[in-house]
């Protein structure tokens, strides 16, 4: 298979007596609460989903990765990873010392020995991550709302979130056990967070024609108010494919992770961690991991231009904008079809979530049936 991204994948979950004795002293220690997105992110590291790293990003590494998209170490990785805390409880905590980590619900997740603090610019790191200081970009409002110190150290997870590690869930180490026993050897990887539009699907499909497998790998984590929620767009996927893919050749698991929405980066990113899920192949169309206009339609694609193959050792498949053409009757690109523009409507998420939101059926051209019916169902229902 291939190899976890740093050549080690990482594993900082106790079990068994080293969970017992660790979560009794972990009882004593001081406490910092994390809210959803670093629970996930605290989630990822230890599974390996983040290898190779083993913790939240000392301040070396979250510089490098800002300025050259490579850790210290010299791997390349795109986003920084990092826990804050404010000036207050900065003031009580010291090098070298246990802390643990808690849910709002008061659970012990895991521990944390911190191996330093250190202050940092929202604004660098905005203008770095996602192009933009702009406060309505998702992403930099995100940024400008944490706080003031990172911690940087080592985390070991105590206990698994009840909401992440659910049925639909499989940790980097059982993706792939069951990719082998699947006897899947190139497996395309393609990450969404909107229901599956007959675009996704006919890049999914172009993909599936050239390796053994393809999962599907929705990110489930927080993201935007306007998309659609997770467990709804889980329904659509199944009802998809159940009825539209073969079964034996195509994968369904969530990745837990929160929404940057940083584009270019996030595309590099999403790529590393499906290579650590076990993945060869790394499917990316037209604005990857991009919101409103703030990123080029196809710059999450040159991003990968500026690395060595051997250096991402996934391989990356690039796809032009799909569309489907009124004139073929199929599902076509600039690449495949010659006919104009007129003959093609064109597809995307946001298109599909304006038009549920204000009750519309989207045509057969845009998504297929079960899957609308699917998504009026349960969007009517959440609105009422």
């Amino acid at each position: 298979m291939i190899t976890p991204h740093g050549g080690t994948l990482i594993d900082s979950v106790a079990e068994g007596e080293e969970r017992t004795k660790l979560l009794d002293k972990a009882k004593s220690f001081f406490p910092i609460n994390l809210d959803s997105w670093s629970i996930s992110d605290l989630v990822l590291i230890s599974i390996g989903a983040f290898s190779p790293l083993k913790g939240f990003m000392n301040q070396k590494d979250y510089l490098q990765v800002l300025k050259e998209m490579r850790l210290s170490s010299g791997e390349i990785w795109s986003l920084p990873i990092t826990l804050s805390v404010s000036k207050d409880i900065k003031d009580q905590l010291s090098i070298g010392q246990a802390i643990s980590l808690k849910g709002e619900n008061d659970v012990i997740y895991g521990v944390m020995e911190i191996e330093e603090i250190y202050e940092y610019s929202k604004k660098a790191e905005a203008l770095f991550v996602y192009k933009t200081t702009d406060p309505n970009h998702p992403g930099v409002k995100k940024a400008f709302e944490k706080e003031d110190y990172y911690l940087a150290g080592p985390v070991t997870l105590l206990n698994k979130p009840e909401d992440i590690f659910t049925s639909d869930f499989q940790t980097p180490q059982q993706l792939r056990k069951t990719f082998q026993s699947l006897g899947w050897k190139t497996i395309a990887a393609f990450q969404t967070r909107n229901p599956i539009h007959r675009a996704h699907e006919y890049l999914q499909k172009t993909a599936l024609e050239n390796v053994d497998g393809l999962l599907i790998h929705p990110l489930v984590g927080n993201t935007k108010a306007d998309d659609v929620p997770a467990d709804i767009r889980m329904k659509s996927y199944k009802v998809l494919m159940e009825n539209y893919y073969p079964s034996e050749r195509v994968l369904l698991s969530v990745f837990p992770a929160a929404m940057r929405y940083a584009g270019p980066r996030e595309a590099v990113f999403h790529s590393i961690v499906r290579k650590n899920f076990g993945c060869t192949h790394f499917i990316v169309g037209r604005d990857h991991a991009g919101v409103g206009n703030y990123y080029g339609t196809y710059d999450a694609q040159k991003i990968f231009d500026q690395f060595l193959k051997e250096d991402l050792e996934i391989e990356i498949l690039k796809f032009e904008h799909a569309f489907f053409c009124i004139k073929c009757s199929s599902m076509a690109t600039s690449k495949t079809c010659p006919h104009g523009k007129d003959m093609h409507i064109h597809l995307s998420g946001t298109k599909v979530r304006s038009m549920l939101k204000d009750g519309q059926v989207p045509p057969k051209e845009f998504s297929r049936p079960e899957v609308i019916e699917v998504l009026m169902k349960e969007m009517k229902k959440g609105n009422s």
